[in-house]
């Protein structure tokens, strides 16, 4: 279940997610990003195939979504008035806050070459990357052909991503260090 939080200070800020019109999470980052808020909008690179041509382009992770943080209490009206933005995803009617580790994860894990959408994963083990440029982030493992892959969630969003990790650098770990209960039923769009 999602605890209802507070839009958070400045001082403490907290990372909130929103929920955009289709194909305009590159226009409302930067919108935002000019009003002086910290986005975060991670991008996978994909090849399209058109009749006429083949182009390599950069789309969302996580399609229809923004995150951010840095918000004044009292700028969610200037934020959710911003063109192409529907609202804050909200739980139990605040908006919702998503854990540090999970998008620390996602950042990390984007700067590699071969991170793309996945579909969401609930089962699996558990296991954190020892060394190289993932190391000290969880997910869960999963193996496709000879290659392995960290599966990395935004529980709240119901939503993953997987990144191709060196068998060598894996450790088995007991379980998803905090690790919350969470009912995505109960998350709306406001």
């Amino acid at each position: 279940m999602c605890p209802p939080m507070e839009i958070h200070s400045v001082e403490n800020p907290g990372w909130y997610i929103l929920y955009t019109r289709h194909q305009h999470e590159k226009a409302v980052a930067g919108a935002l990003s000019r009003m002086g808020i910290e986005t975060f909008l991670p991008l996978y690179a994909a090849v399209h195939h058109w009749k006429d041509r083949i182009k390599n382009i950069s789309l969302p992770l996580f399609p229809c979504y923004v995150f951010v943080r840095g918000i004044f209490v009292g700028q969610e009206i200037q934020i959710v008035s911003t063109p192409g933005v529907y609202g804050f995803v909200r739980c139990a009617g605040q908006a919702a806050v998503i854990p540090d580790a999970e998008i620390h994860a996602v950042r990390v894990a984007e700067r590699s070459l071969s991170i793309a959408p996945h579909p969401f994963l609930k089962r699996g083990d558990w296991v954190r990357i020892r060394s190289g440029p993932l190391a000290g982030v969880q997910g869960i493992l999963h193996r496709k052909k000879n290659q392995y892959r960290l599966i990395l969630s935004v529980e709240l969003l119901r939503k993953s991503v997987a990144v191709e990790v060196d068998a060598h650098a894996i450790e088995s770990i007991s379980r998803h260090r905090g690790a919350r209960p969470h009912h995505a039923d109960q998350a709306s769009f406001q």
